[in-house]
């Protein structure tokens, strides 16, 4: 299993963040090939100093080779592009292969 996990960083506005998130990005996202899970979630603290990131979301596929398929279909080039559209406190993109 090989996941794709997105760390965004904290928007200018959580409130606009969310409902694009929830009406807009994550339905292109949820288009890209390949994909056997999708998980999200809000970033909380456990010692109440403000996490580093607002939300991660993480994307599952087979293989590494799988996901870079996936990321350079016509899917994963909208998600990748829609970016820009509300990801006002960035976006830091990292894999990891399970081991």
């Amino acid at each position: 299993m090989y996941r794709l996990t997105i760390c965004y960083g904290h928007p200018a506005d959580p409130t606009a963040f969310d409902e694009y998130y929830r009406t807009v990005h994550r339905g292109l996202a949820e288009r890209v090939p390949g994909i056997q899970k999708f998980v999200v979630g809000r970033c909380d603290s456990l010692d109440r100093t403000p996490p580093p990131y607002y939300l991660v979301a993480e994307l599952s596929f087979a293989t590494k080779e799988v996901m870079q398929a996936a990321l350079a279909s016509p899917e994963g080039e909208a998600a990748a592009a829609d970016l820009a559209n509300f990801a006002t406190g960035g976006a830091t993109l990292f894999g990891q292969e399970d081991w």
